[in-house]
């Protein structure tokens, strides 16, 4: 072959590569995905369940109406953290190298959330929880991280309050899962519950995944607490009820957001279960009337409406309102029209970011069991 028949090929190879290029650049894919992750397999299943069918049911919605950006059709690619940190890093990856994505709502726990800010921030890609609640996420200063739910350092001290000034409790007894959830919120709890003159009897960490609590609940049985406050999530919460009654420890039992769901009912049992306290951010959701067509939407297409599904939509729905506002499939865009957004009335009332990303309005509504449901109290303050 000739050398000039050898040049007019490359040539030609040379251009077709550009025009292919050229191509792809000019008809970008006609998807936007806003990614979803939290715990969808083990114990912990059913939080990041809830919590994307919500992220789900809020693009079913926006592509019905048409929002988003004209061409372009949402959709949801929710992936499994295993509530695990590292395995939050690698998802967090995950959805940074897929270019069709351009938002995260997640992560649930946030001693996943955390690590996984980090990896958010340096793409620049917006990152919102709807329920991650450690006060120290947003305090990392990182302008693409944003949250819905009230965090622990509010959560915290209300328990207390309420613990102190409802149900007079003199003598408590703390008790954690290591976890950045878990202790924070403890931790809140105890120092607010030192301030009001409540004696802490001692303060004691377990380990998620844990069965047996019997060898610490002998310990604080001579204590004799007038309340037992957990600071941890559901599998464990019923556990160290169940055993805590099997040793006929009979201290009120409190907890924050984490237990405040119907499994934790199941799991102790009903009867065990009775008289319960638990912190969550917000009140009761069905009772709200932005939130019926949600609640309808909602529990046609997956039944009951999970405790964190509809922080899920409203933070989904933000997200939306941001691409709308961008009006173009660029990170960097919608991260900027997110911080340009001052208010948005949401299922879950008004929520208005602060300069850390934090939402304003702090609510935390007390609930406790009653005949097998979680039953809202009012306002824990």
């Amino acid at each position: 072959m000739r050398q000039s028949t050898i040049n007019k090929i490359v040539r030609c190879a040379a251009i077709l590569s550009l025009i292919i290029v050229g191509c792809g650049q000019k008809n970008p894919s006609p998807i936007i995905k806003i990614g979803c992750s939290g715990p969808m397999t083990g114990d912990q299943a059913q939080l990041g369940i809830d919590s994307c069918r919500g992220v789900q049911l809020a693009i079913d919605h926006a592509n019905e109406k048409g929002l988003g950006i004209a061409g372009y059709k949402l959709e949801a690619l929710a992936l499994d953290d295993q509530h695990n940190p590292a395995q939050a890093v690698n998802v967090a990856k995950k959805f940074i190298s897929d270019r069709d994505v351009v938002a995260v709502v997640g992560h649930f726990n946030s001693s996943c959330t955390k690590p996984a800010s980090a990896v958010y921030h340096e793409s620049e890609m917006v990152q919102i929880t709807a329920a991650s609640t450690n006060p120290e996420i947003s305090k990392q200063g990182f302008e693409t991280f944003f949250r819905v739910a009230a965090t622990d350092d509010v959560q915290g001290p209300r328990g207390a309050n309420f613990a102190s000034r409802k149900l007079g409790a003199k003598k408590i007894f703390v008790i954690d899962d290591k976890t950045t959830y878990g202790k924070g919120l403890a931790d809140e709890f105890e120092k607010e519950a030192r301030k009001l003159g409540i004696e802490v009897l001692g303060h004691e960490g377990i380990t998620q995944g844990d069965k047996d609590f019997t060898s610490l609940l002998t310990k604080i049985k001579p204590f004799a607490p007038d309340l037992i406050y957990f600071g941890g999530i559901y599998p464990e919460g019923a556990l160290l009820i169940r055993q805590a009654r099997a040793l006929g420890i009979q201290a009120i039992f409190m907890g924050g957001d984490g237990v405040a769901m119907p499994t934790f009912i199941e799991v102790a049992t009903p009867e065990i279960a009775e008289g319960v306290y638990a912190t969550m951010v917000g009140g009761d959701t069905k009772k709200l009337p932005s939130a019926q067509e949600f609640i309808r939407a909602y529990e046609t297409k997956y039944g009951p409406v999970g405790q964190w599904s509809a922080y899920s939509y409203d933070a989904a729905n933000i997200v939306i309102s941001a691409i709308q506002k961008a009006s173009k499939k660029d990170r960097k865009a919608i991260l900027h029209a997110m911080r340009e957004i001052s208010g948005f009335h949401g299922v879950t009332g008004e929520i208005v970011f602060d300069k850390k990303g934090d939402n304003q309005n702090q609510f935390i509504g007390m609930f406790q069991v009653e005949k097998g449901h979680f039953v809202y109290l009012g306002p824990a303050e």
